[in-house]
């Protein structure tokens, strides 16, 4: 068994604890406990779990597992803080809102032989999973993706850090990308901003992706893929699952801590995500900000 503990008590928190008490049956998840959560508020308990401190959390020998659930900015540091004191660790997107740091992240998990899982709840959905399908053996010539949504807090980074979702999601689909040019509008009067980031794939074809964000703003995406067999203009809907999503992440780390998942699988997965952020920093230089 692997003792757990949560750090931050926002909805994803209160969701990983209620996964971890009723994980699900004869997954990989039933070798994970949960000992306790970290809170800046004095909260007591949280679903009859107690809380902590986090430096009696990272000396506890029966914490061997940090699932850190805090706001963007925090990720760095907790994560380092929770490596050094020898904890695996799953971690929300974005890891870190900077690439240098993420891969220097992994670099120390690498050395102290531990586990550092970002995890991807989007690769998840219904929506994507037909979405995949659907582009699977199609070439495609051009695309577009556009998300909208509400205002962000400070503290949730630049959108392509904040929104690497969606990034994700372009990679997931059409493998390696490349940034060709990338740019910012931003009205702080109004809190409004709109990225605009241009990629190429490795076949030399465009994508353009588009992440905007104000009050207001209806949650949602366009999509607009034009493949040489077709055109795709509108996200096709999944079958509903009986699985949630953080449930299936859970699942997917403890397969990992567990020795389920290959050396291959591991590598493939954390190229990716350091491809991901090597490719949110870059839009972030294009874009003027530092």
């Amino acid at each position: 068994m692997f003792g757990v503990v949560i750090v931050g008590i926002g909805i994803a928190g209160r969701v990983r604890i209620r996964d971890l008490l009723a994980p699900l049956p004869s997954s990989a998840a039933e070798k994970l406990s949960v000992k306790g959560f970290v809170s800046r508020r004095s909260l007591g308990e949280e679903q009859g779990v107690p809380q902590v401190p986090l430096e009696e959390a990272l000396q506890r020998e029966d914490i061997q597992v940090a699932m850190i659930c805090t706001e963007n900015s925090s990720h760095e540091e907790h994560i380092r803080r929770c490596l050094e004191a020898g904890k695996h660790v799953c971690v929300e997107y974005p890891m870190t809102l900077n690439y240098q740091a993420a891969a220097a992240l992994h670099d120390l998990a690498q050395q102290k032989g531990l586990l550092l899982h970002e995890e991807h709840i989007e690769l998840f959905t219904p929506d994507f999973k037909q979405l995949k399908k659907e582009v699977a053996g199609k070439t495609l010539e051009e695309g577009h993706l556009h998300f909208t949504g509400g205002a962000l807090k400070p503290d949730t980074g630049f959108p392509a850090f904040s929104g690497i979702a969606r990034l994700t999601w372009l990679v997931d689909l059409f493998g390696e990308l490349s940034v060709t040019a990338a740019s910012m509008e931003e009205d702080k009067e109004n809190n409004h901003m709109k990225m605009t980031a241009h990629l190429q794939t490795q076949q030399q074809k465009p994508l353009t992706w588009i992440e905007e964000r104000g009050p207001g703003l209806a949650r949602g995406k366009s999509i607009n893929f034009r493949f040489d067999s077709g055109t795709m203009t509108e996200m096709p809907s999944g079958a509903r699952e009986p699985v949630g999503l953080f449930m299936q992440d859970l699942v997917q780390f403890a397969r990992k801590l567990t020795g389920q998942t290959t050396a291959e699988e591991m590598q493939a997965e954390k190229r990716r995500v350091l491809h991901c952020l090597q490719l949110a920093e870059r839009m972030k230089q294009l874009s003027g900000h530092q």
